[in-house]
């Protein structure tokens, strides 16, 4: 799992891999025929244990910010106690650039998705480390939470940092960033709400500029943006850096 986001990239995966191809969370089959946005699978199911600190953190921290992806419509007021501009972050990994983000802007509150137990543990050893009251955390299906937990047009931002390229042709299907997955992210956003996506892998990076900029809701960004773009460079990004891939920056406004 890449360090700043990624959903579980296939080159470093130790995982134990799960019942379905995919790894998400599964459903009832005949709910498949009514989805409104088809099923977009992009990771595979992780197990991993966590250190005693990592533990401790988990016992203390879990309870009040954070929540396994469920089906019930989330109220974010009461969640984070203050109603303020909402930001889901889609991957957050060991929650690196998560934190860095959350901190820089205390105004937002910060839901970030992550699968990976172990990489949320850390999330919630920096959330607790640096005293940080804006960020929650959701263990689960990215796309489950946005189908069900989040309201139509609820959402200032969301960020998909290195999602997994999955770059064997057969995999493609797996992606995360296809146009059902667009399609669902614009109807997420209010109107003038950003999507900020970043990727190492050149193809797919073509592959989702096409997907995104084919999204009617979404058009370049052309007004004030109502979050941050800056990223800290990860670990991961730095070894990206030096080994001389690109990384690309994609980002549209949802129309007004």
């Amino acid at each position: 799992m890449r360090d700043n986001g990624a959903v579980n990239h296939p080159d470093q995966d130790t995982s134990t891999e799960p019942s379905t191809e995919s790894g998400t969370i599964s459903r009832d089959e005949s709910e498949k025929g009514s989805r409104l946005y088809p099923r977009v699978t992009s990771f595979r199911s992780r197990r991993g244990s966590l250190t005693e600190p990592q533990q401790a953190a988990w016992d203390r921290q879990w309870p009040q910010i954070g929540r396994d992806v469920g089906d019930d419509l989330i109220d974010t007021t009461a969640w984070f106690g203050r109603e303020a501009p909402l930001i889901v972050e889609i991957g957050s990994g060991t929650g690196t650039a998560t934190a860095a983000m959350a901190k820089a802007e205390p105004h937002v509150n910060l839901i970030a998705v992550e699968v990976y137990r172990p990489g949320l543990a850390q999330l919630l050893q920096l959330v607790e480390r640096n005293e940080l009251s804006n960020v929650r955390v959701l263990r689960g299906d990215a796309v489950e939470v946005l189908e069900h937990m989040v309201a139509p047009e609820s959402l200032t931002g969301v960020r998909v940092f290195f999602p997994d390229p999955w770059p064997k042709a057969r995999h493609h299907k797996r992606r995360l960033l296809q146009a059902p997955t667009f399609a669902l992210i614009a109807s997420r956003l209010k109107p003038g709400g950003v999507l900020h996506v970043a990727t190492d892998h050149a193809e797919y990076a073509e592959a989702i500029r096409e997907a995104g900029d084919a999204e009617p809701l979404l058009t370049e960004l052309d007004w004030e943006s109502p979050m941050t773009h800056e990223r800290p460079v990860t670990k991961f990004e730095d070894k990206a850096h030096k080994v001389g891939s690109t990384i690309t920056e994609l980002i549209w406004g949802k129309i007004k």
